[in-house]
């Protein structure tokens, strides 16, 4: 078997109402597949995370750079591939928009290996520990032209809206400044009640000082971890915190390979590692990055943005996550699920996963795919009309 073309699909709509994080405001809605496709007819999928113009130029290196050191080589040779592009790259990127480009291809790979051997990705890896996971949904987004009390009011209404749709748990943003953060913690936290767990994700936002500010609130909140509280290239700031601090903090969304992660574990900063499957280097690279964080004992809940695709892919991971540690009741992972408005989760495939009809109907649980590879399909006429020009 023959790759034959390696195809980047970059699409995007308009949202309902502009969402924000700490970072920035956005108002359209980007997901950029990737299409690898062979001699024999079987064609796989994956996906670059990277929103807006960040997709459109990783649709470049995937089209421009990655295509053409791959095109003729067998796609079964998946760690061949990886390393071959990742050492043709290393002297322009080991982090970030190449390797972003580098997972999409990945993931596309992997799901034609489970397609070639007629099972899916789980049994590939190794197996199933699980038929289904829990799952949390996360929403409560900045909005742009809101006070800080109508925020309030908006995350108590949809705190409680989340819970109520089955999720298992729940996930808020933060990035108003530290004591308008606190209260639209102290929303949520009014919102869900006080045994439901709720997360809080600050992207990066905070000072450590500040960090140490809002995560004292957490702890007397209950809140269940404290999401990127400091700049990912903060290493002290996030081992200060996990030292002082009693609630969880997470992260490494934004790490990339082995090589950053070993650095991040062996610093000890994290109650809870986040790697995203579509930015650190594929399923290829995830594999490498779960093991580092398992010999480190350090529980992994992946960080899960994007389209079906991305989703697919990580129940598809989730399955086959070993249990850390073991036991008569072990500690398990749950679905990241994004509760917002977005199209390329919710009408992308032909068969659509409807995760929130699963949540609702299976106690907060979503079963495993079992189609071949990562198990799903995109529709074709789908892809042609969200389709941007480029």
């Amino acid at each position: 078997m023959k790759i034959t073309r390696i195809t980047s699909h970059v699409l995007q709509y308009d949202m309902p109402e502009p969402l924000g994080y700490s970072q920035q405001y956005y108002d359209k809605r980007t997901a950029h597949l990737v299409e690898v496709e062979t001699d024999e007819g079987v064609t796989g999928w994956g996906e670059c995370f990277g929103p807006g113009a960040i997709a459109l130029a990783n649709k470049g290196i995937v089209e421009g750079v990655i295509a053409p050191m791959v095109v003729g080589m067998d796609p079964l040779d998946r760690d061949v591939i990886w390393h071959k592009v990742y050492n043709l790259m290393r002297d322009h990127g080991q982090k970030g928009m190449p390797m972003q480009s580098l997972s999409g291809v990945d993931i596309a790979l992997w799901d034609i290996a489970g397609k070639a051997a007629a099972m899916p990705l789980h049994k590939l890896i190794g197996g199933a520990h699980r038929a289904d996971v829990p799952a949390y949904g996360y929403g409560m987004m900045l909005r742009p032209e809101h006070s800080t009390d109508d925020l309030v009011a908006l995350f108590k209404d949809e705190a409680a809206a989340i819970r109520d749709m089955g999720f298992v748990a729940t996930k808020m943003k933060t990035g108003l400044g530290p004591r308008d953060d606190v209260r639209l913690c102290e929303a949520v936290r009014e919102g869900v009640g006080p045994e439901f767990k709720f997360m809080v994700d600050a992207n990066h936002c905070y000072t450590t000082s500040d960090a140490f500010y809002v995560g004292r609130a957490l702890e007397e909140l209950g809140a269940y971890w404290f999401e990127e509280p400091v700049a990912p290239e903060d290493h002290d700031g996030y081992r200060e915190l996990r030292a002082g601090l009693s609630v969880n903090i997470s992260g490494g969304e934004a790490e990339f390979g082995r090589w950053g992660w070993r650095a991040i574990l062996e610093n000890r900063g994290l109650d809870i590692a986040q790697p995203e499957v579509c930015a650190l280097g594929g399923v290829s690279e995830y594999l490498r990055v779960l093991a580092l964080c398992h010999a480190h004992f350090t529980p992994v809940i992946n960080h899960v943005w994007g389209s079906a695709i991305a989703v697919a892919t990580n129940l598809q991971l989730l399955a086959a996550m070993p249990p850390m540690p073991g036991g008569l009741h072990p500690w398990e992972p749950m679905l990241e699920f994004d509760t917002t408005d977005n199209k390329f989760r919710d009408n992308l495939l032909a068969e659509p996963l409807d995760i929130q009809g699963q949540v609702k109907a299976n106690g907060g649980r979503v079963a495993i795919p079992q189609g071949h590879g990562i198990g799903v399909e995109p529709d074709r006429d789908f892809l042609r009309h969200y389709a941007v020009a480029a």
